[in-house]
Parts: structure tokens; C-alpha cells; sequence
């Protein structure tokens, strides 16, 4: 039987970081996790609310956590920054708060950063989240999947996977459907792959996105 395995960690230490850096004791270790799963929730959350499109895409690339004795930063990389901010300033002071209220810092100062993704369709968090829009709009999952192939193909990369399991269109049985274009070696250790797991509620039931891009 083929084994399967996290394309991200897979490479960790090669092409790919973590996503959080802190060092923490055995005993304070989960507290830890636990925490940083809040913060990434929080963030998730505030964003869906105030988004500006009816299209759904948060444009969240990646969410990265650094913790010290006494700072927290959290530094949110995203593909359409002017969507959350535009017309509101103070929205990351806004955020700031709702987080401190969700989750207890003792002693500790809480700094939160947003940097602008250059080329968004590039990523797949990104794509997942555009195909799901286009599912919740009972758009067919194939147009869906051709249109976000062609916006990662336009920011230059060298492959693209995408993967939907579920009752698609709505179909009594549940199945898994797939396209791929260009190359995409998952074996290859040092090929940078970015990967996305992606969960979608429709009308029909839960479908499951996932995206694997080749960039180089």
C-alpha cells in the first residue's frame, strides 16, 4: 500500500520552517500548542467577519508565531491585505484586543504584523479558498478547479495538484476527483511544494480541498 505523509513536514529543515518558534518545557509544551491553535482561530475568525468581499476568500497565506518571555509576535502574511484594512485603520488594534480577551498573557506584550504576499495565486491556501467560494456558489467543481489551475499558471508555477472528495455537485456517493498540471514531484525532497488541506461546508454535505503547488 502507498504511505502517505505531509508534504510540509516532509521537508521541514530543507525547503520549508516552521510555523511556530518557542521554546517551551515538557510540562507547558501542550498549554503552548493549545495556545497558538487560539491565536490562528482568533485570527481566522475576526478575518472572515470583517472581510470585505462577498467571494469568501480570506487571502490568509500563512499565519507564523514567535513567542518570547515577555513578547508574542504574530506575524499574519496575506494575498489581499487592503480587504481587511481598507476605510478601517484601526483594525489590527481592533484584533488585538478581541485576542487578548480570547487568550490570557500574563506579563506579556502581544504585537501583531501583516505583510502583503506578492503574486496570491501562487499559494495554496489561497487556491483552496477560491475554489471553495466558487463551491459554495454551486459553481461546477470542474469549471471551479480549471479557473484556480489557470490563476496559479499565470503566477508562474511550475505545477499544479488539486484534490476534492465529497459529495460532489451533490451526487448521492460520495468520490474523489482530481486534475494535475504541469509537474508536481512529491517525492522529491528538495522540490519546494507548498501544500494546503482545505475543509468546505456546502448544502450537500463537507467537501475536502486539497492543493499541492511546484514552485521551483
Amino acid at each position: 500500500m502507498g504511505q502517505k505523509i505531509n508534504p510540509l513536514g516532509f521537508r521541514l529543515g530543507i525547503t520549508q520552517s516552521h510555523d511556530s518558534i518557542w521554546f517551551a518545557q515538557s510540562t507547558n509544551y501542550s498549554e503552548n500548542i493549545q495556545e497558538d491553535k487560539k491565536i490562528r482561530d482568533c485570527i481566522k475568525n475576526y478575518i472572515q467577519k470583517n472581510i470585505r468581499v462577498s467571494s469568501g476568500v480570506e487571502g490568509i497565506r500563512q499565519i507564523k508565531i514567535q513567542k518570547r518571555i515577555d513578547l508574542i509576535q504574530v506575524i499574519i502574511y496575506m494575498g489581499f491585505p487592503k480587504l481587511l484594512i481598507e476605510g478601517k485603520p484601526k483594525k489590527i488594534e481592533e484584533l488585538q484586543m478581541n485576542m487578548q480577551k480570547k487568550v490570557n498573557y500574563v506579563n506579556r506584550k502581544l504585537n501583531i504584523t501583516i505583510v502583503k504576499v506578492a503574486n496570491a495565486y501562487k499559494h495554496p491556501n489561497i487556491i483552496a479558498e477560491f475554489i471553495a467560494g466558487q463551491l459554495k456558489n454551486r459553481v461546477s467543481f470542474r469549471k471551479a478547479i480549471k479557473k484556480a489551475i489557470q490563476l496559479t499558471e499565470q503566477a508562474g508555477t511550475k505545477g499544479v495538484q488539486v484534490q476534492i472528495a465529497g459529495r460532489i455537485d451533490g451526487k448521492e456517493i460520495a468520490r474523489v476527483e482530481w486534475i494535475r498540471e504541469g509537474r508536481v514531484p512529491l517525492q522529491t525532497i528538495r522540490a519546494k511544494i507548498d501544500y494546503c488541506c482545505y475543509t468546505v461546508r456546502t448544502i450537500y454535505g463537507v467537501l475536502g480541498i486539497k492543493v499541492w503547488i511546484f514552485s521551483k
